[in-house]
Formats: C-alpha cells, structure tokens, sequence
C-alpha cells in the first residue's frame, strides 16, 4: 500500500507524542471507525467468508475430481496410467499457465467478475465431463476446466486483501484456504464410493453437481466490493514485474522449492491409486478414496509451521519438512498395508509444512508485485503438480512403485539442493557486508 510503502523508505520523522494514553487509544478508535472495510462480526463478513469457503471447495472439487478415478478411467478406455494422469496433469497444468494472465484480467474488470466466470465455465464443463467419449476429448475437457479454476486463486487473495481489514486478513485467508483443502479432499473420497457403486462417470458428476450448487450460493452471498479500483490492462507492466521476480535469486529458489514439493506430491498421489488396486492390497475403490483423509495431517503440520519456523528459521523448517517426506517415501515401499498408509502420512506432512513454508516466505520476501510474486509461486507449484502425475505414471509403468519412489526421491534432493545452494548464498552476502546481506 502506499502509505506502508511511503513509511518503508522515508527517514523516520519524530511525531508528536499524544497527550495521554487515553488519547492515543481515541485516535486509533477513530482511525479504526474510518476504515470501512469488513471486519468479523462486522456487516458482510460472515457471508464473505462462506461465500470464499464455497468458492474454495468448488475449485479443488474438481481440479482433483479424477485423481481417486484413475485406476478406473484407464480401465473403461484401455489406457496405461501415464495416458489417464494426464486427466489431472492437464487440468493442474492448464490452471498453472493462466494464473498470471486472469490475475491481470481481474485488475481491469473486478475480482468478482472474473471468480464469477471462472467457476461458471469450470461448472459447465464439470456437466460435460460424465459424457466424455474417449479419453482425449477427457483431458481437453479437464485443461479447459483447469484453465478456467485459474481465475479464482488469482482473484480471491486480492479480493479479500482490498475488501478485509489487514487485522482480520489471516483469518479470512484461511477459510478460503480451508475451503481448498475440505474441497480437494471430500472431492477424492466422494469420487470413490460413487465411482465403487455406478462407475467414475457418475462420480466426477455428482461433483459437477455439488460444484454448481457452491458455485451458486458464492455468488449469491459474495457481498459487491467496495474499495475495488479498476486498472488497465498492461502487458508491458506485468511482464516488466515478472522479470523483477524472476531475476531474484532467492524468489527463483522459492519457486523451485514449492513446484519439486509438488513433484513429489502429485507423484505420489496420483499412483497410488494404482498400487493400491494391485496384489498384495487389492483394495475397493472407496477405500482407496478414503485414503485422502490423510490430507488431514497436512492441514496440522502447515498451520504448525509457523512455531517450525520460529524455532528453526526457515531453512531449517525445510530440512525437517524434506526429511519428513524423505522417509516416507521410503517407508512406502513396505508390502505392509499399514507402513503404507504411514508412509503417506509422513509424505503429506512434510509437503504441507515445506508448501507452507515456501509459499509464506514469497510474499515476505517480494517487497513490490506481491500479487504476480505469489501467481508466479502458484504457477510453478501447479506445474510441479503436473509433472509430477505425468512423471510419477510413467515410472510406474516402467518400475512399478519402487519407479515412483525413486521419482520422489530426486525430487526430494532437488530440494536440498536448492536449499543448500541458498545457505551457501546468504553466507556469501554475509562475509560482503551488512549491505550486502539486507539485499
């Protein structure tokens, strides 16, 4: 904001000191009364904050709606799991590659605008996706449906930073990000014990229709903003910003961290579905969906890693998070039923703490274009999701799990890696002076 912006770079100025204590509180009580902007308990918030719920929901729903599928996509069309991954791989993908580009088309017409037609369209082609007759016109339909997904995390964030007091701003965040989290989760389990009982064609549609019906409701509950201000439309000005973010060494380790964390989870993820079908577990498809309840240690381990980062800095965070997931990927390759199901913890434990971790320290470290800082982390975190599915089939079909795994695995150094080469960097800045370490 200007005024931060402006008291950022300014020499710090003596102000007159109020008169009293009494005086100070009256006048932050005063500039408080001014701000017009949503606060909880306050006129709207309520609903905004279940409209953004609903929204979120809505938009992880069926972004994964096929993932928990996929054992039985590749089963009705004939196809390996590389070619049905592609079903998740083309949405995840198609909504990294227009992140950036609705996040400036909601500058110009309105970030409740653009959510609007984005959760129209993905709701449309979510009715279309039952009716599917070959697996090729499947994933075209899914990338459409992930491309029109992008404008909402690209519009929401904004949305609530213009229309939320900074104060109540963490808390309204989070319940979108709830929503994420509730919606990718019941989404996959959903899918399962429908898809057990009539088939993955009447799985992704009863989540077509749930996502139309939250798709509903946001836009009925989702007050009109007030403090949104359009801007025009420059492709000069967002790809000037893109370039800033990109020549920073340490938002490019960012941006590498969060998208090999995703390698790693969209790998697994989408194969296990298929491991899980085979001897010696040979599980039902609902059970197989109720796996996802494991997504549930990731909502803990991110909201703990503040407390991770507090009490060991963020690289140290990291070390623990790539440990963590380290070792159950390797616990993974038990026959045992149970060390697998505890491998998957670990995993999406330490996924969730490194994204946290990860995405938190982007908007920390981009003093300028926080908006296009965070697109761009989510661009690469969604890419990561791609390869990652595309990749971890194909290792599967070449090496089974133990393929996958390896996948992981790489990936998991990837991130030492980056994370070492940053340690070396900042102690580089160190030993050239204070100066030189504050940039």
């Amino acid at each position: 904001m200007p005024a931060a912006s402006s008291g950022a770079s300014a020499t710090p100025a003596v102000a007159p000191a109020p008169s009293s204590p009494s005086a100070a509180s009256s006048s932050a009580a005063s500039a408080a009364s001014c701000d017009s902007r949503m606060t909880p308990g306050g006129p709207g918030y309520r609903r905004m904050s279940f409209a953004l719920f609903l929204a979120g929901v809505a938009t992880f729903a069926l972004l994964y709606s096929t993932q928990a599928l996929l054992p039985l996509v590749s089963a009705d069309f004939g196809v390996s799991a590389s070619t049905a991954s592609w079903t998740v791989s083309g949405a995840t993908g198609a909504l990294a590659l227009f992140v950036l580009p609705l996040s400036a088309l909601s500058e110009r017409f309105g970030r409740r605008a653009v959510m609007t037609a984005s959760l129209t369209v993905a709701v449309a082609v979510g009715l279309l996706v039952p009716f599917a007759p070959s697996v090729e016109v499947l994933i075209a339909l899914r990338a459409v449906q992930g491309a029109a997904l992008a404008g909402l995390p690209a519009s929401a964030m904004a949305f609530l930073a213009e229309e939320v007091r900074p104060k109540a701003l963490v808390a309204a965040i989070g319940m979108f990000v709830a929503g994420n989290s509730i919606g990718g989760m019941s989404g996959r389990i959903v899918t399962g014990w429908v898809a057990q009982a009539w088939g993955w064609r009447a799985a992704v549609a009863v989540v077509g229709v749930v996502a139309v019906l939250c798709a509903v409701a946001f836009r009925v509950l989702l007050p009109a903003p007030r403090h949104f201000t359009p801007g025009p439309l420059s492709p000069r000005s967002l790809a000037r910003t893109v370039r800033t973010h990109l020549s920073n060494p340490l938002l490019r380790r960012l941006y590498a961290i969060g998208a090999l964390f995703m390698t790693v989870f969209g790998a697994v993820y989408t194969v296990i579905g298929y491991r899980l079908t085979e001897a010696p577990f040979s599980l039902p498809q609902g059970v197989i969906g109720s796996i996802f309840l494991v997504y549930l240690v990731g909502t803990v381990s991110s909201a703990a890693a503040g407390k991770l980062v507090a009490r060991l800095g963020r690289r140290g965070a990291l070390y623990l998070a790539v440990s963590t997931t380290a070792g159950g990927l390797l616990l993974s390759l038990s026959p045992s039923l149970v060390l697998v199901l505890l491998g998957l913890v670990l995993i999406t434990a330490g996924f969730f703490a490194g994204h946290a971790v990860a995405s938190s320290s982007v908007s920390r470290t981009a003093t300028t274009g926080r908006a296009q800082a965070s697109a761009l982390y989510q661009s690469a975190y969604y890419l990561g999701s791609s390869a990652g599915g595309t990749l971890g089939a194909v290792a599967f079909h070449a090496g089974g799990w133990a393929g996958t795994v390896g996948l992981g695995v790489l990936a998991v150094l990837g991130v030492v890696s980056v994370t070492v080469w940053g340690s070396r960097a900042a102690r580089a800045q160190e030993r050239r002076g204070p100066v030189a370490a504050a940039r």
